[in-house]
């Protein structure tokens, strides 16, 4: 083991004659908030979105309906058409 390298190491961490540099800044500056009109358009969208239902209760109530009292029907040509449509929409996207 050096020991000579410790007392190095630890001279570097005891050093107290450190000063510490502060520079000083005389402006007269201020802090300023432009927001574009762009992003006016985005903040008035978003706050729509934000107050519309998750759920459209007048679409979803009628099917509630429907399947609660089991005369729901799901004809399967249309779902293997949809599901088929649906695989080759995803697996030919990169060609």
């Amino acid at each position: 083991m050096r020991i000579d390298a410790y007392a190095q190491v630890q001279q570097l961490y005891s050093n107290k004659n450190v000063k510490k540099v502060q520079k000083e800044t005389k402006t007269s500056f201020k802090d300023q908030l432009q927001i574009s009109s762009k992003g006016k358009d985005i903040q008035t969208a978003k706050n729509a979105v934000a107050n519309v239902a998750d759920v459209r209760e007048e679409v979803v109530e009628p099917l509630k309906k429907v399947v609660s009292a089991g005369n729901y029907e799901v004809s399967g040509g249309k779902f293997a058409q949809k599901l088929f449509e649906k695989y080759n929409n995803t697996h030919l996207e990169g060609f």
